[in-house]
Formats: structure tokens, C-alpha cells, sequence
């Protein structure tokens, strides 16, 4: 019966249920998935934002002898510090101003299966430091407490920001970075298996026009064409946002080259707003004209005023180069996030 099945699929595996994409990329993701999943080795999932890693790390519990048991998400970039600590670990009554109840943490609501832990490399010093000890010794205790808590919980993480140049730049522990990369998985980026574009549209298409009542289901070969052709910085989770708006928009059943938003079709996407004179070698060329410095800030604040709009411009730009993704542009700018969060919320970015 073996001799019958394709060589690749040998080596491979069939498809994961759920990941759409038979791509030579994609056929090395399923082979060391489903490899990963019979151990209980810790795995870090690497890839861009909108590569799929959640998909990955629930392939991976699914997969495993834990699959019955618990599988539970956190987002370590969406919460400050303090209030992570509590969320991962748990808290006593009156440990801190609002702990009106004792709180299990989600480590804890993981026993015998599986917690995924993403943007890992938002974190702390601290935290990481209390994330060591528990992958070591599985153990920990709860925020204001003093009885240690033993753990039976699988840790998977994942990164959207290569945790090597992080360790390097002492902005993550590198004990912690070999205790979660026992075995790292990379998720290849949409760019580099394009040919995965038409299965994952078909797919796409199919689910929205569920969703929105519609029938959408075929693609135009010159919008595959040029679908094919884009570079995806935003990777699957842009396209399913396209193809999302395209079931949205579309006359009828075809999702047809018009659908497509400017930035795909190749034309000059339309500028976000701009304060007024905020370009940035402008106000930069303005601080050194004047030859202005901290010390020689007038009444007016001018100094102020225009680092300040150097500052908001610089932001701005690093903003957009990211997608909006704060973790990856505070890395960038050599900030952490909570930081960056408070800038962005003094410039009024949402507006």
C-alpha cells in the first residue's frame, strides 16, 4: 500500500486540516508540525504578522497527545506588564488596586495541555525572567502569593521579529530564547509561495460569500495575474482582507481586476494625514538652521515644537513601514511598546 502514496506526501504529510497551501514551503511547515506535535518540546513559530501562527500552534495541539486538553491564547503584546503577569500567572485578593478576587492565571487554566504565547519578544525583562523559570522548573506563584503552583502546560511561542538580533541587542534573555527555541518552525512569508495565491482566494471566497449571503466564486485570471505579481507585506491576513471586500463589493459572481485596492493594482496608495510642514527632513533641516538645542528653547517653545514634530513624523513613517504592527515598530525604533502605545495616544494617531 506505501508504493501508492506520493513520494511528497511521504515526506510531508498530507495538508493540515485548516492551513490552506501545498506549496514546497508550506510542505516543510506540515512535516516539522506534525513531527513537533508527538513530543512535548517547547516550539518557537517565526514569521511575519498575517503568516498564520496561530494556525501552526493549534495544528500543533491538535496534533499532540494534549489534544483534548486546554488550548489557551495570549497575546503578550496587547497588555501592559504588569497587567501580563497577572493574565499568565494569575493573583490574590487585594494583591494590587483592583484585585477585588483571587484569579487563576492562564498557565494555570493550561494544566495538561497547551498555552501559546504570541509577540513573546514584547515582553519584559521581568516577565521573561518568571517565563524562564517556569519552562525550567514548571512552577510559579501567583501575583501577591506565596504558595508555588506546579504546572503540566506545553509552551509554544511565537515572534514576529527575529529573537536572535534581539538577544543581541539585550532586549530579550537568551536563556529564555533556547528554552523556547527547542525546536523553531518557520512560517515562510506569502511573498515566497505565491502559488498558494489561487487555492487560498477559492477558499476565501467560499467562506465570505457564507458569511455575506453572497456568490462570489470565481477569480478573474488577470486578477490572479495580478494578485500573483503583489509582494503581500501584510501576507495572508491582507489577503483574506481583500478578498473579503472584494465578496463585499462585487457586481457578480466573478472577483474581477476593479475589486482590487490601489496599492495591489500597483498605483500610489493615497497619503495618511499630515500635519502641516510635518515632512521630515524639513523639520529636521528646520532644528539645524536655526541651531537650536534644549538649552535655547524660547517662551514660544520652538525647540519643543519642533522636535516634537520630528518625533511625530518619524513615528508616522515607522507606522506605516510596519503595517501599524506597534511590536514591530517599537522594535524598530529602539522603544518599548507601552512607550510607543503613550506616543501614539499624545499625537492623537487614531485621528
Amino acid at each position: 500500500m506505501s508504493d501508492l502514496v506520493p513520494r511528497h506526501l511521504k515526506e510531508t504529510g498530507p495538508p493540515i486540516p485548516g492551513i490552506i497551501g501545498s506549496s514546497a514551503p508550506m510542505e516543510n511547515v506540515y512535516r516539522l508540525t506534525r513531527k513537533v506535535a508527538s513530543s512535548n518540546a517547547s516550539v518557537l513559530l517565526l514569521g511575519e504578522t498575517g503568516t498564520g501562527k496561530e494556525l501552526i500552534a493549534t495544528a500543533i495541539h491538535r496534533l499532540s497527545a494534549r489534544g483534548s486538553g486546554p488550548f489557551v491564547k495570549v497575546n503578550c503584546g496587547a497588555l501592559s506588564d504588569n497587567l501580563l503577569e497577572s493574565e499568565l500567572f494569575g493573583h490574590v485578593r487585594g494583591s494590587f488596586t483592583g484585585a477585588i478576587a483571587n484569579r487563576t492565571g492562564r498557565f494555570e487554566a493550561a494544566h495538561t495541555g497547551t498555552i501559546f504565547l504570541d509577540e513573546i519578544n514584547s515582553t519584559t525583562s521581568v516577565l521573561q525572567v518568571k517565563l524562564l523559570r517556569v519552562l525550567q522548573e514548571r512552577e510559579f506563584e501567583r501575583v501577591g502569593d506565596t504558595q508555588t503552583i506546579e504546572v503540566d502546560t506545553r509552551v509554544i511561542a511565537a515572534s514576529n521579529c527575529d529573537l536572535r538580533e534581539e538577544v543581541r541587542q539585550r532586549r530579550f534573555r537568551e536563556d529564555l530564547y533556547w528554552r523556547l527555541n527547542v525546536v523553531p518552525i518557520e512560517i515562510p512569508p506569502l511573498r515566497t509561495r505565491r502559488e498558494d495565491i489561487a487555492e487560498l482566494v477559492a477558499y476565501f471566497l467560499h467562506h465570505y460569500s457564507e458569511a455575506n449571503n453572497r456568490h462570489v466564486v470565481h477569480l478573474q485570471a488577470e486578477a490572479l495575474t495580478t494578485l500573483q505579481n503583489y509582494d503581500w507585506p501584510g501576507n495572508v491576513r491582507e489577503l483574506q482582507n481583500y478578498v473579503e471586500r472584494a465578496v463585499v463589493m462585487a457586481e457578480s459572481d466573478e472577483m474581477t481586476q476593479e475589486l482590487l485596492p490601489a496599492d495591489v493594482l500597483g498605483e500610489k496608495p493615497a497619503r495618511g494625514p499630515r500635519s502641516e510642514g510635518s515632512d521630515l527632513d524639513t523639520l529636521t533641516q528646520d532644528v539645524v538652521h536655526h541651531g537650536l538645542t534644549s538649552d535655547d528653547d524660547n517662551e514660544d517653545g520652538l525647540y519643543t515644537k519642533i522636535v516634537s514634530r520630528v518625533e511625530r513624523e518619524l513615528i508616522y513613517q515607522v507606522m506605516q513601514s510596519c503595517n501599524n504592527v506597534q511590536t514591530k515598530a517599537a522594535s524598530r525604533l529602539g522603544i518599548n511598546r507601552n512607550t510607543l502605545h503613550k506616543k501614539l495616544k499624545e499625537y492623537d494617531f487614531e485621528k
